[in-house]
């Protein structure tokens, strides 16, 4: 089960991205084949202003869960087994200890998991490229700060500003890392 639970995180993103713009094509795509059958018309999901940020937020996490779910697992084998035997004596029951006992001590592997994603996911480029670069897309709506710049660089050759925005973008990274590790050792005081 956990073979096939990596599959996503195996494929590149350019390569999911194909996969899922096929999938969610509107004239030929799976997923609207599958809306058909419950009576609910072909949707553009990529191709939609209101639809296609939400829709590569789910191609997003749908590809980069598998690597969350490792990261906890990996802290769940190194907690120490004393504590919650100690709460199942004191008669703890199963949500308990989870909330009062395993939470709190997997919580420096939840802060970590969730700095290492959150910055993976602002540094999002390859998938939405690939989506919008082939189609996919009707604007701006699904554009992240490097994609920003990829397109100032390229599209109208403002390198000063595509500089600029970088340079904020590694800011803004930075600053949320920093922000996170304090809350995290606020946390854990």
């Amino acid at each position: 089960m956990r073979t096939i639970l990596m599959v996503p995180l195996l494929a590149t993103p350019v390569a999911v991205g194909v996969v899922w713009m096929l999938i969610l094509d509107p004239t030929v795509g799976i997923a609207n084949a599958l809306l058909g059958l419950v009576g609910i018309p072909p949707q553009p999901f990529l191709g939609s202003v209101a639809q296609s940020l939400p829709t590569l937020i789910l191609i997003d996490v749908w590809q980069w869960t598998p690597m969350m779910t490792l990261l906890l697992l990996a802290g769940l084998t190194t907690l120490p087994e004393e504590p919650e035997e100690a709460a199942l004596v004191d008669g703890a029951g199963p949500w308990q200890r989870f909330r009062l006992v395993t939470l709190p001590m997997l919580g420096t592997t939840i802060v970590t998991a969730l700095v290492l994603r959150s910055v993976d996911a602002l540094k999002t480029f390859d998938l939405i490229y690939a989506t919008k670069g082939a189609g996919g897309g009707s604007s701006y709506e699904a554009e992240t700060l490097n994609v920003y710049a990829y397109g100032i660089t390229f599209d109208y050759s403002e390198y000063g500003l595509a500089a600029a925005v970088l340079v904020l973008f590694t800011v803004l990274i930075i600053g949320i890392v920093v922000l996170l590790r304090v809350r995290s050792e606020k946390a854990g005081s």
